[in-house]
Order: structure tokens, then C-alpha cells, then sequence
């Protein structure tokens, strides 16, 4: 409905803040076209909400500093879709920050039959791992830095003293953004490799910007090495690779085998592991380092299990 779109513009451009959005962006974002955009922003203005056109290359619309929506406008659905959203997420990490906004939450829900579930049990860490959270989560409330005792992904072990900015739950595993004392720069810490966390009383060194701005620029710029994969996989094992390997077909030929195109950060283990389980069915075309490992894992395994003709 046109009321629906035009609130879920206002929003939009609202969570984008002062930077303009393009009439491109938001009209791909909305499936119309840029003339529909237009004139959905003089149906905004016309009823009060203070658009501002920026003109230029990089220009677009945004929503005067200062407005903001009627609370009332969050419908019962919204909020049932906020409770949704909240018991799944606290299947993987029971936080009782989070377990406390659900709990104001319900009472205002219609009593109407849940029909999305979420469940992320098999994303939840070890106890131990999710204290350590709770305790980063103390940490970032007080602004107070942590020593940590780390193991990198080659398995070099250092001491940290960090200031905690935000958890991230990605590539199937917690991740820790922090400032770095020792590096003098933020980064990105797995939490599985954290072998001992010390709350202090010492305050943060700085004032540091936004967390998901930050987080951003430090996967990008951590020296993680990823690699581009090119697989020619067999007819029968799509459905499955498609679950589990996160890509995209390139091609399919005659007899249903496809070419798969997959990105994977080189120093993480499940993605390699996904490419041993799929056996003779997915072979690896490029890059030839990749080719390389493959065959020596191989050979280690093979290394193990002699045939009949090697000495046990």
C-alpha cells in the first residue's frame, strides 16, 4: 500500500541519518521507479515531514536533523516482529539485557499465534564464552578496558589490554571490536581464541566513533586474506553445496554439474572443512594455492590410514 511505503521511506532515511540517499537507491530499495520516489517525497512534504533535496553527484534525500516519528506509529505487528526477532537471538546468547526488553515487550503484544521461529542454538558458545560477553557487555557500559589472553590464527599467543566497543556475530563465530592498545588501532578479536578475559578499572583512552562504522573498517583492513574460488562441482551434490557453501553458480551445463564461485576468508577452517566433506563431487579449478593445501591435507590424511600394502 502507498501509506506503507511512504512511512517505511520516512524510516529509511531516518536510520540513514544526515547523508542523503539517492532517488536510484531508494527506488531499487522500494521496487518503483525514480519518478514514483519523487513524487512520494512531495507527498511527504505536502504533509509536513521535513525533506531535504541535496542536489549533485552525490546527492539524494534525507530527513531534517531533530524529526522524529510518532511513537505510535509502531504497530502491534512491529512490535511481534521485535519479540520474534528478540527469542530468536537469545537462543544463541541469553543475555539479560536482552531477555529484559523482551520481557517489557510482551505485555504490549496482541495475543495472536507466533509464525516465524527462530532458532540459533547451534550458534550459542561455550558457557565460559558467553560470560565472557556478559562481561565485555559491563565493560563497554562503563567505558573500562580489558586485559585478554589471545591466540592469533596461527597460533601465536599475546597479552592485550583492549577497550571493547561491540560483538559481532559472524562467519558462524563471535568476534570482539576493540581498540588496541598494543597496536594502537582497532581490531577484531574471534572470541573462541580469547583464553582468559580480566575486567579493569582503567577508562578508555579516547573517544572512539561509530561501532558498526568501525567494525566495518577493521575486518576490511585486519590483514585477513581472502580468497576467490571457482569449483566445478557434480550434478548431485547442488542442493547440499548450496546450503552449506555460501556462493554463486556461474555456470550449469548439460548434464546438470554447475561452476561455483565462492569467497572465503583464508585463515577461517569450516568452509575448508565443507570442501574435504563433498569429496571427488567438487573440484577445485582455482586459485592454485588452494589446489595445493587440498592435496597436502590429503596426503596427511591418507598418511594415517596406510592401505594393506604399507606397514601399520
Amino acid at each position: 500500500m502507498k501509506i506503507d511505503r511512504l512511512l517505511s521511506l520516512v524510516i529509511c532515511l531516518l536510520n540513514q541519518g544526515p547523508a542523503p540517499v539517492s532517488a536510484a537507491k531508494l527506488a531499487a530499495r522500494f521496487e518503483v521507479s525514480k519518478r514514483t520516489v519523487l513524487r512520494d517525497m512531495e507527498r511527504l512534504a505536502l504533509a509536513g515531514v521535513p525533506i531535504r533535496a541535496v542536489p549533485g553527484a552525490n546527492g539524494g534525500y534525507a530527513v531534517m536533523e531533530g524529526y522524529k516519528l510518532d511513537g505510535r506509529l509502531v504497530t502491534a505487528e512491529d512490535r511481534t516482529a521485535l519479540a520474534t526477532a528478540l527469542r530468536g537471538f537469545l537462543t544463541a546468547y541469553d543475555s539479560q539485557r536482552y531477555r529484559h526488553t523482551l520481557e517489557n515487550v510482551l505485555p504490549a503484544l496482541p495475543r495472536t499465534k507466533q509464525r516465524v521461529f527462530f532458532d540459533f542454538g547451534a550458534s550459542g558458545e561455550r558457557p565460559e564464552i558467553q560470560e565472557r560477553m556478559r562481561a565485555l557487555e559491563r565493560a563497554m557500559d562503563a567505558k573500562t578496558a580489558v586485559r585478554i589472553s589471545y591466540v592469533n590464527a596461527s597460533g601465536i599467543p599475546s597479552q592485550r589490554l583492549v577497550e571493547p566497543l561491540a560483538l559481532n556475530y559472524r562467519w558462524y563465530a563471535w568476534y570482539l571490536l576493540a581498540w588496541c592498545t598494543l597496536r594502537r588501532d582497532y581490531r577484531v578479536f574471534k572470541l573462541a581464541r580469547v583464553a582468559a578475559l580480566e575486567p579493569t578499572a582503567i577508562p578508555f583512552s579516547r573517544e572512539h566513533g561509530d561501532p558498526a562504522e568501525l567494525l566495518e573498517r577493521a575486518f576490511a583492513g585486519g590483514g585477513r586474506k581472502s580468497l576467490e574460488i571457482l569449483l566445478l562441482c557434480k550434478a548431485a551434490v547442488r542442493v547440499p553445496l548450496l546450503e552449506y557453501l555460501d556462493g554463486k553458480v556461474a555456470e550449469t551445463r548439460e548434464n546438470g554439474d554447475f561452476l561455483y564461485r565462492v569467497r572465503a576468508l583464508e585463515d577461517e577452517r569450516l568452509w575448508f572443512a565443507m570442501l574435504l566433506s563433498f569429496g571427488d563431487s567438487v573440484q577445485v579449478l582455482e586459485p592454485e594455492e588452494l589446489k595445493v593445501r587440498l592435496k597436502d591435507t590429503a596426503a596427511q590424511i591418507l598418511s594415517v590410514y596406510p592401505t594393506n600394502n604399507q606397514k601399520q
